[in-house]
């Protein structure tokens, strides 16, 4: 999985290549909490996110409750396979994605 953040004030955009799953949740989850404190409203960019696992969904849900109390997080560019997750684990209904 490769991680690439793009910061512009308080907002940070990170974009997620590859897989997400128990392996690589603890990195995503470490770049985030890395700049969380300095940062408002959250968009994480999923146009290169090849597969999500349970242990990706849990990084998205308390990264999800962590900025609800702030700006907010928004996923994109969601594809067809990514979204049938969500779709199938109630995630769509939580999650704001664009």
């Amino acid at each position: 999985m490769t991680i690439t953040k793009k910061q512009n004030g308080s907002a940070l955009t990170v974009c997620v290549e590859g897989r997400l799953d128990t392996v690589t949740a603890p990195d995503l989850e470490k770049e985030i909490a890395a700049v969380a404190d300095s940062v408002n409203e959250l968009t994480v960019d999923f146009a290169k996110l090849d597969y999500i696992s349970s242990a990706g969904l849990r990084v998205l849900l308390s990264t999800h409750k962590n900025f609800a109390k702030k700006g907010g997080m928004t996923i994109t560019n969601v594809n067809e396979t990514v979204m049938d997750i969500f779709d199938v684990t109630g995630f769509k209904d939580i999650l704001t994605i664009k």
